[in-house]
């Protein structure tokens, strides 16, 4: 066994303890884990004192998608990001859209194909993508891999994206800084209870990653709820997210409210009816909010970007598909607002 950890890649943000023990610092768990076991993520493992990534080499998938997909709407609107994962989440959602892949590691076969940074990089310049998506599943918990690809694809002109749910940790923060231009954080609802109870998670973590990113840091950051029925859909808590997102974040940060398809182990439960959706918009405008969405309902008008000054039609998008864009370097061709965003 002396030579086991050789096998797996080395993890990043992390500190020995005595007795063999190891800290975990990369998200807000802050695991400690002794000999032999792994965090709640369930692919990082304490071996002979050291902690490794299990899933560093297990791709699960790999493909070009439009960036609208991730969703990140005033992210280079209309480009393709190659979208990358690797199993594993330190979430455990009921509700989960990727669970066959986030919830797949039980134990130390974790499947998945090896593909180096270097391929992935050449895989994205291939298929014509301006972006790396690290998607799907929680990049946090596949950060190695991550970390490697994201400088390489700097190198080759490429931007790099998350798709998280936020609870990365301030020095996982400082981490990917210098190499992390976008991310859309699921900022899944707003009390204690739907985290714990759905989610076997915390609320408060996601909530400092969030402000941490709007003022520390210049990654572009949008963020998605996944609006429930009777879970997270009162006006309530509608109001207290997009509050929190315009006062805490920004009033630029777009605020995207997606329909909950049922699913995994919440399949007794309906679809969010559209009506409740569009008071989600309503309820994101009054609170002050510039851009807010509705996603998962195709052809619906609040899919599309217009001016908050002078209410232009400024990206016509439909699904992940954008039509027209007439933004010209950042700002409002008709009335010459500044709008926000990373590559307009």
């Amino acid at each position: 066994m002396e030579h086991h950890q050789e096998l797996y890649k080395r993890a990043v943000l992390w500190e020995g303890e005595s007795g063999g023990a190891v800290q975990c610092r990369l998200c807000a768990w802050r695991c400690r884990i002794p000999l032999g076991q792994t965090g709640r993520c369930r692919v990082r493992k304490n071996i002979n004192g050291v902690l490794v990534s299990l899933n560093y080499d297990k791709l699960c998938a790999a493909n070009p998608d439009p960036i609208e997909k991730k969703p990140l709407f005033h992210f280079q609107p209309g480009s393709k990001s190659f979208s990358i994962a690797a199993p594993g989440c330190n979430f455990q959602c009921v509700f989960c859209q990727n669970w066959q892949i986030s919830q797949m590691p039980q134990n130390d076969l974790i499947e998945g194909t090896y593909y180096s940074p270097k391929a992935i990089v050449d895989a994205a310049v291939r298929s014509h993508c301006s972006s790396i998506a690290y998607t799907y599943t929680e990049p946090t918990v596949f950060m190695e891999l991550c970390a490697e690809t994201a400088q390489l694809a700097k190198q080759m002109g490429l931007a790099n994206v998350f798709v998280s749910n936020g609870f990365l940790s301030p020095e996982a923060i400082e981490f990917v800084r210098p190499w992390l231009d976008g991310i859309n954080i699921d900022l899944k609802a707003f009390t204690e209870e739907f985290y714990r109870d759905l989610c076997k998670a915390r609320l408060e973590p996601v909530k400092e990653a969030i402000r941490m990113i709007a003022r520390q840091t210049d990654i572009w950051m949008e963020i998605t709820t996944l609006v429930i029925p009777g879970k997270n859909d009162s006006d309530e808590e509608l109001r207290a997210i997009a509050e929190f997102i315009a006062r805490e974040a920004s009033v630029d940060v777009p605020w995207h409210v997606s329909r909950f398809y049922p699913q995994y182990r919440m399949e007794d439960r309906a679809a969010t009816p559209q009506k409740t959706l569009e008071r989600a918009y309503d309820i994101g405008r009054q609170a002050g909010l510039r851009y807010v969405y509705i996603g998962n309902i195709p052809g619906i008008r609040a899919e599309s970007t217009y001016c908050y000054s002078c209410g232009v039609l400024l990206i016509d998008r439909v699904g992940f598909t954008v039509k027209s864009n007439i933004i010209e370097d950042g700002t409002c061709p008709q009335c010459g607002a500044v709008i926000a965003g990373f590559g307009l």
